[in-house]
């Protein structure tokens, strides 16, 4: 037998974990194409320490939120759902009017925490997401890198 027999698969534990800060500008960015890539380093999986069960993902910020591309006829056709909590209160805004109002983030917010696992641990990682629909952010302390996607 050789040394490599003995080697047992490193599982990384949560307080190993080095978290870095990304920036990403989604001006003139495609929703879907953005969202994969930002989803993925939430998760951690462009680590060589990447673990399933344990969050090993980075901060991402991601800016100009509202000037994110969609393709086809999605501005008019694509719908987001949220519910009052009252009998009937079933509210829809298209993806075109999302994007043009105060709350044009939650376009990119939905789209990447979607692709996150639906359990604490994917609550845990959307927590490190920052998006802004301008194009200013508030954690320039963090020292966050550029990320270019595409």
């Amino acid at each position: 037998m050789g040394a490599a027999a003995h080697r047992a698969t490193q599982s990384a534990r949560p307080a190993e974990v080095e978290r870095k800060w990304f920036v990403v500008d989604a001006e003139d960015m495609v929703l879907g194409r953005l969202a994969t890539r930002v989803a993925s380093i939430l998760r951690g999986k462009h680590k060589a320490i990447f673990t399933p069960h344990v969050d090993t993902g980075d901060h991402v910020i991601v800016v100009n939120a509202e000037k994110v591309k969609l393709t086809g006829r999605k501005l008019e056709q694509k719908l987001y759902y949220r519910h009052s909590g009252y009998m009937g209160g079933l509210k829809t805004i298209t993806a075109g009017k999302l994007l043009a109002s105060a709350h044009a983030d939650r376009v990119v917010r939905k789209a990447v925490v979607g692709m996150l696992p639906k359990n604490a641990l994917g609550r845990q990682m959307a927590s490190k997401l920052k998006v802004y629909a301008g194009p200013d952010h508030k954690h320039a302390a963090q020292k966050p890198e550029e990320l270019t996607i595409g």
